[in-house]
């Protein structure tokens, strides 16, 4: 297997991604090395190579999410070995990469059942879905929930788990095609079409209500929308700008009473005991057959390419790099 690396030598295009022989690497105390399967690609990826999220210095090597085997151990490290299956995801960023250090709390022991492509394609979003689901809104039975991209990655894994939990979803696709995929995950309603009367939808399929959460991850002139399909006293959750930068929001579009979040997985999971929670309810997810499906994979050493692609938004799904 080559050993290369993405290095992202400064914010801006696709140009800025380059390919790098990767040097050999030697754990720390408390480290593992981990030789990469399949890694996971994410939006935040697309904001970290942009600079809309910064990092803090560059040339740098991005990419939140991967699964694959342990191939050294550091000597503080006792509950790993040589040949063990795990995942990981959040900071520090790194996985664009046929291998890397990473510190030893941070593994995520697979399960038999989980193989790499289900990891690195599942394991960040349900940790996410998880947050959204059961931290930032408490989604349970008689709860009505909003999810634009249902037929993304996390959309998927947003429908399902939340139908589970006995929520009543509405989503949102951009095409008839991707209505099928959603309606498939298990939606009650669907919205087609970028140009679609979003809140006037809403309001008909919640007797002029209005959902109890939205949640958004397209930003741009999405979200005033957005928040116009959420009830009096529901939620409104921002995590993503997928169609443009989240806009500056009038405090008074929120009356009468609505709560407007914008939570960060990437935050939540620093913690690291968050981290360990989220991880444990994705697991058991992922188990239960919950997953994101994988719309393509690509070479590591194309993943300018694969990033094109993502920031298209023509993906049903995850996508994942291969190092080969």
């Amino acid at each position: 297997m080559a050993n290369i690396l993405v290095s992202l030598t400064s914010p801006g295009g696709l140009e800025n991604l380059q390919i790098l022989e990767q040097p050999q690497l030697t754990p720390k105390e408390d480290e593992i090395v981990v030789r990469h399967d399949a890694i996971g690609m994410n939006f935040v990826d697309i904001y970290h190579r942009k600079g809309i999220y910064a990092l803090p210095s560059y040339p740098a090597v991005i990419g939140v999410e991967a699964a694959g085997t342990v191939e050294a151990v550091g000597s503080a490290v006792a509950d790993l070995k040589v040949g063990d299956r795990i995942a990981y995801c959040g900071a520090p960023i790194g996985a664009y990469a046929t291998r890397r250090t990473l510190a030893a709390q941070r593994a995520i022991l697979l399960p038999p059942q989980i193989d790499a492509a289900t990891a690195a394609s599942s394991l960040l979003k349900a940790m996410t879905a998880y947050m959204l689901l059961s931290k930032t809104y408490p989604v349970g039975a008689g709860t009505t929930i909003l999810v634009h991209a249902a037929a993304g990655g996390l959309g998927a894994i947003l429908v399902k788990w939340a139908k589970e939990l006995g929520a009543t979803v509405i989503g949102t696709v951009s095409s008839q095609e991707k209505a099928e995929l959603a309606r498939s995950y298990g939606a009650d309603h669907l919205i087609v079409g970028r140009d679609a009367d979003l809140v006037g939808e809403v309001k008909s399929r919640t007797n002029g209500r209005g959902v109890d959460v939205g949640y958004d991850g397209i930003g741009g002139s999405v979200l005033a929308k957005t928040i116009d399909s959420v009830r009096p006293f529901g939620t409104v959750v921002t995590i993503g700008q997928a169609a443009g930068p989240i806009p500056p929001v009038d405090v008074d579009r929120l009356r009468p009473g609505k709560t407007l979040s914008h939570p960060s997985i990437l935050a939540f999971t620093i913690d690291q005991a968050n981290y360990r929670e989220a991880a444990k309810a994705a697991i058991a997810v992922i188990e239960s057959g919950i997953t994101a499906a994988v719309a393509a994979e690509y070479p590591l050493e194309e993943a300018a390419r694969a990033q094109e692609f993502l920031e298209s938004g023509r993906a049903a799904g995850s996508l994942l790099l291969i190092p080969e």
